[in-house]
């Protein structure tokens, strides 16, 4: 039996979920923004939101699956599970934030 999570872990677990949320909400928007032509993006950017989400599920499933199997707890295999997604959103949003509104 698995060790309850620590409240500190639940804390943990649900500000870098939230922040990813957070982040994701941003790319879409801007990504959205880019589609109207209000939001400088490259022409190969809505290729790119398709393609990175499979490589960003199969990478979360890989080291979730890893987790199991190493016998990690519950809180270490979402931790491990939410990494490949995170740092994916936290890249889209520098990198499109950066590009900034206006035309290609």
């Amino acid at each position: 039996m698995y060790p309850m999570m620590t409240p500190a872990q639940v804390i943990a677990l649900s500000l870098r979920t939230g922040m990813m949320l957070m982040e994701a909400q941003a790319v879409i928007a801007m990504r959205l923004w880019g589609m109207m032509g209000m939001w400088r993006v490259t022409p190969s950017e809505t290729a790119r939101m398709s393609s990175e989400k499979v490589a960003a599920v199969g990478e979360s499933a890989v080291a979730a699956s890893r987790a199991v199997m190493a016998g990690k707890p519950p809180a270490a295999i979402a931790d491990l599970a939410l990494k490949p997604i995170a740092r994916r959103t936290r890249s889209n949003v520098k990198r499109l934030a950066a590009r900034g509104p206006g035309k290609p």
